[in-house]
């Protein structure tokens, strides 16, 4: 199976998006995908997440749409249900990692110690999220992480911005970051899509450094 860090590999940032109107979903998406992030994570944190989730997979096919927020067996099963080609979870529980395992997409399960690092390691999940990153120790936790848990491949969300990512994506563990900050609520407000379009484009140029 795909891992989400392959399927985001073609930039480093991948914009988690919280979408309150389903009918956002597409124009919001087609500008990510115009600044060069086409992996978008959609949380399912709002009613109108299935909705726009299910938008974008029918109407944008050159984005790789996944969905976020992801806590249940049932969550999962909805999230595929609607299109979602990858899955992203704040964190896990053995059943949980089961039906991400059996949905038979790309899953990325939510990790913010050394213990569930090891535990995932233990049961064959190399990629991770790190979340909260900025408070569970951001770069100089992960850092810490590289030496004694070498396979463990990681994608940090949580409080990143555009200034704190490089430091992230400099990092030998991490494959890519999560964020929301090409996403301004002004811009998303006004439906300022060619913004939103020049965010992602900047965005998608960062690197490690």
């Amino acid at each position: 199976m795909t891992s989400v860090l392959d399927l985001a590999s073609a930039s480093p940032v991948v914009p988690v998006v919280v979408i309150e109107d389903a009918a956002d979903a597409v124009p919001l998406a087609r500008a990510l995908v115009a600044g060069g992030l086409p992996a978008i994570e959609v949380t399912l944190r709002t009613p109108a997440a299935l909705d726009a989730l299910r938008a974008i997979a029918a109407e944008v096919p050159e984005a790789v749409v996944g969905a976020g927020t992801v806590v249940s067996p049932v969550g999962v099963a909805d999230a595929v249900g609607a299109g979602a080609r990858f899955l992203v979870s704040p964190g896990w529980t053995d059943a949980l990692l089961e039906a991400m395992r059996a949905s038979g997409v790309a899953f990325l399960p939510g990790v913010s110690t050394a213990s569930e690092v090891v535990a995932l390691l233990e049961r064959g999940v190399t990629d991770m999220k790190f979340f909260p990153a900025e408070a569970a120790g951001g770069v100089p936790y992960l850092k810490s992480l590289a030496g004694p848990l070498p396979r463990a491949r990681f994608c940090p969300t949580g409080g990143i911005s555009r200034s704190s990512a490089p430091g992230y994506l400099a990092l030998p563990n991490v494959a890519c970051v999560g964020g929301t900050w090409m996403l301004p609520a002004d811009a998303l407000a006004a439906r300022d899509w060619g913004r939103v379009e020049a965010l992602a484009r900047e965005a998608s140029g960062l690197a490690g450094g």
